[in-house]
């Protein structure tokens, strides 16, 4: 029998045991490696290649979408199943985007995340029922275009008090391409200024300043 290799990446030690400790009760299942971060997450992938890599959001260090972002680019073949306690809009959207494959909160019940992992190894999509529900649900109401991962990028440097220039400096790029995010991104999200933009991602949890 043919196991499926795990790489788990999250931030909590005792999070990490207790789910690996579910994971090698079941014969088919190798947890091959843990990570602190996101970065530790895609070293670790690049060297084991890993069948499924359980992927938690908020992490140190580098955050989970944009290691699920670049793990993909490398490693397309894959496949990452997102456990975490997050389940707003704005983060299953970002994770899907990204490329991961299924999205499931670390309150499912035991069964229902081997059943997932199962179901991500042969690359099919796993939702958890109430991650399915908002996605119909954001599919229903197609008025909020969902902002892309620069764009989110600009409009937390905004959030916390930057300027464009500022923007422009940290990000690499031109003044000019920082005022086209900004245009792009209120357009988006229904606003007329940087500052509403950066109150309305807020409140509804596009970004997070902590």
């Amino acid at each position: 029998m043919e196991k499926i290799r795990i790489l788990m990446a999250d931030d909590h030690p005792v999070v990490r045991a207790g789910i690996r400790g579910m994971l090698e009760t079941q014969p088919d299942f190798e947890v091959i490696a843990e990570a602190e971060n996101g970065q530790e997450a895609i070293d670790s992938a690049r060297k084991l290649k890993p069948s499924v890599i359980l992927m938690d959001l908020r992490m140190p260090k580098m955050e989970g979408v944009e290691a699920i972002e670049k793990i993909k680019e490398s490693q397309p073949e894959i496949h990452i199943l997102v456990l975490t306690t997050y389940d707003t809009d704005a983060d299953i959207v970002r994770a899907v985007e990204a490329g991961a494959t299924g999205y499931l909160l670390k309150d499912a019940p035991r069964e229902e995340l081997f059943r997932a992992v199962r179901g991500t190894a042969r690359g099919e999509a796993v939702l958890a029922p109430v991650v399915a529900a908002r996605l119909m649900g954001k599919m229903r109401s197609p008025g909020e275009e969902s902002l892309s991962p620069r764009e989110i990028e600009v409009l937390l440097l905004v959030a916390r008090g930057a300027t464009n220039q500022d923007v422009a400096e940290k990000l690499h790029i031109s003044k000019a391409t920082v005022k086209s995010h900004l245009l792009q991104i209120n357009q988006k999200l229904g606003v007329s200024d940087r500052t509403a933009a950066a109150t309305t991602a807020l409140e509804r949890g596009i970004i997070r300043l902590s």
